[in-house]
């Protein structure tokens, strides 16, 4: 979960370009997929077939790791990609600005995560040059905003996962081979999750780790408090002990509803 105070208005920020973006500007999603292996399997992968799920063997060769610097138009689904040997701030950068050409014409705007080099000197006077092109980070830790990530993980499940390369360069082939075929159909993803839906459901999720974390705590606090009192065992304080733990009470709810009972 997010600590991040301005959390609330940075998700109404970044969901307000994807739901209701400005008239006649380009949302752009940025960011970098690092350190993609080039995993080289000592046996081919087995796929799929009738009553036998794929087999990969546990051990291979790995040859290197290349890091995908990529850009989503939010509103054509098209991808511009670039690998490069190190994320770094001259890369990114370079990067920045050929995402950004094609559309040099138009307000731009950029959602962001909330990496260092995403904010370097350098890329802050590029900015001042460029008063048409906006930044937009999304909240520490939650890089899930970013539709990029979507991608991302489609590319993974995809191209890469199952995949045997034998060269860095391979790799890099194989990502600038879907780029292209995924740009061939490209279409936008739907979002369709209301800032008010989010932080609903974060407010859920904060509330239920809250009670789970002052529940262990009162247990372990039961548990030091009895560390100094001599240890007397008797049927009834067992019995007593069992039918209090969690998991027992747990257990024994789910029997007493249990219309089978």
């Amino acid at each position: 979960m997010s600590k991040d105070p301005a959390f609330a208005d940075k998700v109404a920020d970044v969901v307000g370009l994807y739901l209701a973006p400005p008239g006649g500007a380009v949302v752009l999603s940025i960011d970098e997929k690092t350190q993609i292996q080039a995993l080289d399997r000592t046996q081919p992968v087995l796929p799929v077939a009738f009553g036998a799920g794929e087999k990969r063997t546990h051990d291979y060769v790995r040859h290197g790791t290349t890091n995908l610097f990529a850009a989503l138009n939010v509103h054509t689904g098209r991808v511009t990609g670039e690998c490069k040997a190190s994320r770094n701030r001259v890369n990114f950068l370079a990067f920045l600005k050929k995402a950004t050409k094609p559309q040099a014409s138009k307000e731009i705007h950029v959602v962001l995560d909330n990496l260092s080099t995403h904010t370097t000197p350098e890329v802050k006077t590029w900015l001042e040059k460029n008063p048409h092109i906006h930044f937009h980070f999304t909240p520490v830790g939650s890089s899930w905003l970013n539709q990029i990530e979507i991608w991302f993980g489609i590319l993974t499940r995809q191209s890469i996962r199952r995949g045997t390369f034998s060269s860095v360069s391979v790799l890099v082939k194989q990502i600038r081979d879907y780029i292209n075929s995924w740009n061939e159909n490209a279409n936008p993803f739907t979002w369709t999750a209301s800032v008010e839906e989010i932080l609903a459901k974060v407010r859920l999720v904060q509330t239920n780790v809250k009670k789970l974390v002052n529940n262990n705590s009162n247990w372990h606090d039961q548990d030091h408090e009895t560390l100094g009192r001599p240890s007397v065992w008797s049927p009834s304080r067992q019995r007593f002990r069992n039918a209090t733990r969690p998991s027992v009470m747990v257990a024994n709810a789910a029997a007493d509803s249990d219309p089978a009972q």
